[in-house]
């Protein structure tokens, strides 16, 4: 559980999200999309503000950093972006000559 201090209450954090793969599909749009989130946030919330399902997404980076795994199978939606930090989300990545992992 992400602990923030007493004093952060009604404060927002300005992230960037990009979306690769079948999650820009799934979501539509642009890959890059600005967001104002909550400080304290979660992984898990941008994926619920984005409408994403946790059993969709295959990596997540945080400014480059992979994020993806907190245990084993699963995805760590409890990482908390700090503002100013670009959160990369990729669905699968499919094999094939065509395609390769996103630049983030």
């Amino acid at each position: 559980m992400n602990m923030i201090g007493h004093n952060a209450s009604g404060i927002d954090i300005e992230i960037e999200v990009r979306l690769f793969n079948s999650i820009q599909r799934d979501v539509g749009g642009a890959v890059k999309r600005p967001m104002t989130l909550p400080a304290g946030s979660t992984v898990g919330d941008v994926f619920s503000h984005l409408g994403i399902r946790e059993h969709d997404v295959f990596l997540v980076w945080c400014n480059g950093r992979d994020v993806t795994r907190e245990m084993p199978g699963t995805i760590n939606t409890y990482y908390v972006p700090e503002h100013g930090d670009v959160i990369a989300i990729s669905g699968a990545v499919p094999y094939s000559w065509g395609f390769g992992s996103p630049i983030v």
